[in-house]
């Protein structure tokens, strides 16, 4: 039996009892502790407030404890924190079913709900198959998904993630096996595309795309026309397009739903989450055109939709998600992203010639640095702590996905945070270059000032 080489011993053992997410549980140092949030920020116990850049993963788009979220969560509290929604409906669920629909284009009008994204993705998956199988087509159950795709953490989920650049890359004999392809931008990669589908869309039940941007996998941007793309090469060849905006919806991109950036385009099957509750509660929702609903339309039993969640249509998610599209409603959130993004733009650009930095980009409420290879990781996230803000740079990003209600001053405080840090991470991985000043006559600020 090996024997443990951790200096610490037992006491170390306990003091990781969690099993923390992402992270080597033997190397990875002491989480930082939060007791407390406000507005955009993250109270520690130690007594600092750390602007969150990453907004929960993407989540807390109104910033924390909006009170008017927090004020329809403790009054269903009173009233039905939660009910089973087998042969039970609430008013909270049919409310925000139709206002969800009702923003979504085309006939997206058919809402099933989950109780996390990577499960709304199962559930897309499930539909898919479960709509050719019904037309007689049951061969039809695999999928096409893109290179730097990321869909979930679940197995089926999984699945769909880049095979070997993506974080599940050492579970692929585990898994069904699916088609991956490059993003289809330029002529290559279309035909390379094209040439999938046409030799196995017999086999094909869908396209799993992350529109505008894929996010877990390296936050990278492709365009509306790339999408077009896409949904042409679908209807061609008889395959659902199924767009996983769970990351990119409600106001990520710069618009409401990534989608909305691209004319003439409605999705089969649309996956969401992370902000639908304003980062509140846990939900996810998977939302069908009329075609795939009524492939599910029959006089037999055994042509259901077979899939429940337990908490699915939980009644305080609901009250969160409703309240937060109130706040959508109310307040001028998507010019908050346009001027998040302009703000960051201002800032990131200046890292542009930095040894080490590969590119910089922003869209939407999106800010994100590439580099070549992420050297001293632990050093860097902790300089960020160090510097006021919340980031976690992960892959070959140092990215942020903040709350789009951050002001003018946080835009800059986050924007400063990130050019300053990255500028001493570039000068201690690359030390024999030249500095930032020397090259772009800019001074670093002294981020207690700020």
């Amino acid at each position: 039996m090996r024997q443990s080489s951790s200096p610490s011993g037992e006491a170390a053992v306990k003091a990781k009892t969690i099993w923390r997410p992402y992270c080597q549980m033997k190397s990875s140092p002491p989480p930082t502790e939060v007791v407390a949030t406000e507005g955009c920020e993250l109270v520690t116990r130690d007594g600092r407030r750390l602007l969150d850049g990453l907004a929960s993963w993407w989540s807390a788009c109104h910033g924390y404890n909006h009170p008017h979220i927090v004020a329809a969560i403790q009054q269903q509290a009173e009233r039905m924190p939660h009910v089973m929604f087998g042969g039970i409906t609430h008013e909270g669920a049919e409310r925000l079913a139709e206002r969800l629909t009702r923003r979504l284009p085309g006939d997206l009008d058919h809402l099933f709900y989950a109780d996390s994204g990577s499960v709304a993705v199962e559930v897309a998956m499930k539909m898919a198959i479960g709509h050719w199988h019904r037309r007689g087509l049951s061969q039809k159950s695999r999928f096409l998904t893109f290179h730097h795709a990321y869909h979930g953490d679940t197995t089926g989920a999984m699945s769909l993630c880049d095979p070997v650049r993506g974080m599940h890359a050492s579970y692929g004999d585990a898994l069904q096996s699916q088609w991956h392809t490059p993003l289809p931008t330029d002529s290559e990669t279309t035909e390379q595309f094209e040439a999938v589908l046409r030799q196995h869309h017999s086999r094909l039940a869908g396209v799993f795309l992350e529109p505008l941007v894929q996010g877990a996998g390296g936050m990278r941007f492709h365009s509306p026309e790339n999408v077009q793309r896409i949904r042409q090469a679908c209807d061609r060849f008889d395959v659902l397009l199924i767009a996983d905006e769970i990351a990119t919806g409600f106001g990520r991109t710069g618009s409401m739903w990534a989608i909305d950036q691209v004319p003439a385009v409605v999705p089969d099957i649309v996956c969401l989450g992370k902000a639908l509750t304003g980062g509140a509660m846990t939900m996810a929702v998977t939302v069908a055109r009329r075609q795939i609903f009524e492939s599910f339309w029959s006089d037999e039993t055994g042509d259901a939709f077979m899939h429940g969640p337990t908490f699915m249509a939980n009644p305080l998610a609901c009250a969160a998600a409703n309240a937060s599209l109130d706040l959508f409603d109310r307040e001028p959130r998507l010019q908050q992203a346009a001027g998040i993004e302009q703000g960051l733009r201002h800032w990131l650009e200046a890292c542009r010639e930095l040894p080490g930095v590969t590119d910089v980009r922003c869209r939407g409420a999106i800010g994100v640095i590439e580099v070549d290879e992420l050297k001293q990781v632990d050093w860097l996230r902790n300089a960020f702590v160090e510097a006021g803000v919340w980031l976690r740079p992960f892959g070959d990003c140092i990215y942020a996905t903040p709350p789009l209600t951050l002001s003018e001053s946080q835009i800059d405080r986050l924007g400063l945070a990130m050019r300053d840090v990255t500028t001493e991470w570039s000068a201690r991985t690359r030390p024999s270059r030249r500095s930032f000043a020397s090259q772009t006559g800019l001074t670093p600020v002294d981020q207690s000032t700020n």
